[in-house]
């Protein structure tokens, strides 16, 4: 009999497309509609490789996963619409081969089943593990989904893992991610930022002292790396480390042993390290800056975070996630953001990214003053001062008017806005148009025929 490829997924359209490619590259295809149709064909044959959804009727996927590994049937590859951290690791936890978000390319999924093929692996058999933690990781888009995939297939290992991105884009939540997913769970995690702590401390900070060490050390104290024995330590900010320390950390990477500050007695470490930066680390390599042999025993698997001006699809999601959160937090009552007004705030850029984003709703969620978040309210500051709320008006007025097939939309806006420009000068300047078309940076016959051309139309 031909080894075939089982495909189980409820969605009739998934199913097809991708039978039909397998089956375009020579594979064999039989294809279900739920767990329970494979688990009944399983008594009578056994797949080359299945290819599974999550969310099925009935049993779920990684049941049937679960299933599949106790038998030493595989390989398995998961399929999900619904990617995230919890479910990606416990895909991959289980014995999985690979997981694909969808929607997938039809030729990254071919791909994927031929490498599986290749590997010729079941899943693998697994302690059982504790209940999936919940992850303060939240999004949907195509980049974050990458992101899921990328914890929930290195979790489980050792490796040390290098996370990028700029500020406020969640470094930190992929480390402690990382370390709930991975057998170090039940062992501490933790976390120092390596930039704010002075250069002259950061060695005690990292390594402990011996009591006489330096004035002021009175006591043994022990350092980061003893703190995290058996879990994962995480160092933010890793390329600001100074050079000395630099040289410290890789022998600790190297050999897994050190000394605290003035002490001789030689320390084994069992730590797993995780560093993020928002720096590029080559680019201060070659400075001369930060240790190449460093950098590559940081950088074994390296994952980096997108900022919020790449994901924005994400933004009502995490906006009304973090106003429920602060409202929850705060003990204040719990409100919603208007959709125009969530709009608005899906089309900021936040500089400050996710961070920046949850402080706007931290601060919307004491001084908002109804129960619905109106544009109003998103307010001034930084945005207003550089015109930002008025744009913002506009592109929603621009939006709406497109949507609704309006025309001569263009024509409008500059009336709208010759207008209102030239009536507020002119109130500034108690109807003094020489001084009004200063102030706006226009010739006085450049205004008079705009006040014409506009009371004609008005008239």
């Amino acid at each position: 009999m031909v080894d075939e490829i089982w495909i189980a997924d409820d969605d009739r359209g998934v199913r097809f497309v991708l039978a039909e490619a397998l089956r375009d590259a020579g594979l064999a295809v039989r294809e279900f509609d739920a767990a329970a149709g494979v688990r009944t064909a399983l008594r009578e044959a056994r797949p080359a490789l299945l290819l599974t959804d999550v969310r099925m009727p009935g049993e779920d996927g990684l049941g049937l996963l679960a299933e599949l590994k106790a038998q030493g049937i595989g390989p398995v590859i998961v399929m999900s619409a619904y990617t995230d951290v919890a479910t990606t690791a416990a895909a991959y936890r289980l014995g999985a081969a690979d997981y694909l978000a969808k929607p997938f390319d039809l030729d990254q999924a071919v791909a994927a089943v031929q490498r599986a093929l290749a590997s010729g692996a079941a899943p693998a058999a697994a302690a059982p593990s504790a209940p999936a933690p919940s992850h303060a990781l939240l999004g949907e888009s195509a980049p974050m989904r990458e992101v899921f995939r990328l914890i929930g297939r290195v979790a489980a290992s050792d490796l040390n893992v290098l996370v990028t991105g700029e500020t406020g884009t969640g470094k930190e939540l992929v480390a402690r991610a990382l370390h709930e997913e991975s057998a170090r769970r039940g062992q501490p995690f933790v976390a120092l930022n390596t930039a704010a702590i002075p250069s002259e401390l950061l060695e005690s900070e990292l390594f402990g002292h011996e009591a006489g060490a330096f004035t002021g050390a009175t006591r043994r104290v022990a350092g980061r790396f003893e703190q995290a024995e058996g879990g994962t330590l995480f160092l933010d900010e890793i390329g600001d480390m100074p050079l000395i320390l630099q040289t410290r950390l890789l022998r600790v990477l190297a050999g897994g042993e050190f000394y605290r500050v003035g002490g001789r007695e030689l320390i084994r470490c069992n730590v797993r390290i995780v560093a993020a930066t928002h720096q590029d680390l080559a680019a201060r390599v070659a400075a001369g800056q930060f240790r190449a042999d460093l950098m590559h025993r940081l950088d074994v698997v390296r994952i980096e975070l997108p900022p919020l001006r790449s994901r924005r699809s994400d933004i009502p999601l995490l906006a009304r996630h973090f106003l429920a959160a602060a409202a929850q937090e705060l003990k204040l009552p719990a409100k919603r953001f208007a959709k125009a007004a969530l709009k608005l705030v899906a089309q900021r850029d936040f500089p400050g990214n996710v961070r920046e984003l949850e402080n706007l709703c931290r601060r919307l969620a004491v001084i908002a003053p109804g129960n619905e978040i109106l544009p109003a309210d998103l307010g001034g500051g930084a945005d207003a001062a550089r015109g930002g709320e008025w744009t913002d008006a506009l592109r929603e007025w621009a939006t709406q008017a497109l949507a609704a097939g309006e025309a001569d939309i263009h024509a409008r806006a500059r009336e709208a806005l010759d207008h209102t420009l030239l009536n507020v000068a002119l109130q500034a300047t108690d109807g003094h148009r020489q001084h009004a078309a200063q102030a706006l940076g226009v010739g006085r016959n450049t205004l008079t025929r705009k006040l014409g051309a506009s009371r004609t139309r008005r008239g």
